[in-house]
């Protein structure tokens, strides 16, 4: 099997789908057995049962599915992410399938453009096509009874990819060389000329040649004079200009205050309480008393005074 790059002593499986006939699948297998020869191995799988297969991965050197004649196959994404865990890292993956130039999500066919990245996606790595060929009326009125959807311009592709030289999930130790720092027996010699910019010495501090300023110059007469003992005291209430007695007033202006307060002759309202009950409202505290003239004091006892 010179086309498949089929080596003596090499472990292939072939998968196959129900759409070819035995007698197709049974020459193709024994053209690959022929090409193994008796050291080498060849494995049989049914398309449909691949999923539920005992392989274990990295089991086989080429994978070859959808090549027996007659077969119409149609890689899920799950039947490609198997087949990348059986094949061998390095081995070698061989597909062909039914694709189309139409770009359809609801197909089930996949559009040729995106044949290689959907390989690319499953784990593969240097896809690349080999040929490509039309389907045979047939072949294209089974695909289209098969889907229930109208189905044209449809191609068989047929391409090859590789498993990379690791297995999925693998780790490996890096080899890190961290080169160390050369430890300095001394310290670095440091320039003559840059380190008397940055030091003074007594030398350099004679009084001929630096000005200095006393601290005392910068005081005027005024600064010096002592101050009033009463300019430092705080003022009382009266004498703040407010006529209103701080909370922990010391000064009498509370009391003051207080006094005026009781000693203010309740106000009319309405202006008309000298005429009499007639004339006094309902909460006057002028009530039940004789009419009074106009300005004339009169002396309520506490007791009647209320707010209106």
């Amino acid at each position: 099997m010179a086309e498949h790059k089929i080596s003596p002593g090499q472990q292939v499986v072939v998968v196959w789908d129900s759409h070819s006939s035995p007698e197709a699948l049974q020459n193709f297998v024994q053209n690959i057995q022929a090409a193994v020869g008796a050291e080498g191995r060849v494995s049989v799988e049914n398309l449909n049962q691949l999923l539920q297969s005992s392989h274990k991965e990295s089991s086989f050197d080429t994978v070859l599915s959808g090549l027996v004649p007659g077969s119409l196959t149609m890689h899920s994404a799950e039947v490609l992410a198997e087949i990348a865990r059986i094949v061998k890292p390095g081995g070698r993956v061989v597909l062909k399938e039914v694709v189309t130039t139409e770009t359809d999500r609801n197909s089930r066919l996949k559009a040729i453009t995106k044949l290689p990245t959907t390989l690319t996606f499953s784990g593969l790595v240097e896809v690349k096509e080999l040929q490509k060929e039309p389907l045979t009326s047939k072949q294209t009125q089974t695909i289209q009874e098969q889907l229930g959807l109208p189905c044209n311009e449809l191609f068989f592709v047929e391409i090859e990819g590789k498993k990379p030289n690791f297995e999925v999930g693998s780790s490996s130790q890096l080899r890190l060389s961290f080169v160390k720092k050369p430890i300095l027996s001394e310290k670095p010699a440091v320039d003559p000329t840059a380190a008397k910019l940055w030091t003074l010495s007594a030398n350099d501090m004679n009084d001929e040649d630096s000005d200095l300023l006393d601290s005392d110059e910068l005081l005027d007469t005024e600064d010096l004079k002592k101050p009033d003992p009463a300019s430092l005291k705080a003022p009382s209430c009266k004498e703040s200009g407010k006529r209103k007695a701080c909370k922990n007033c010391t000064c009498g202006l509370a009391e003051e205050l207080e006094k005026e307060k009781k000693n203010l002759a309740p106000k009319s309202a309405c202006g008309s309480c000298y005429l009499g009950d007639a004339f006094r409202c309902a909460s006057c505290p002028y009530l039940g008393m004789p009419a009074f003239k106009p300005g004339e004091k009169i002396l309520l006892n506490e007791n009647n005074l209320h707010d209106a």
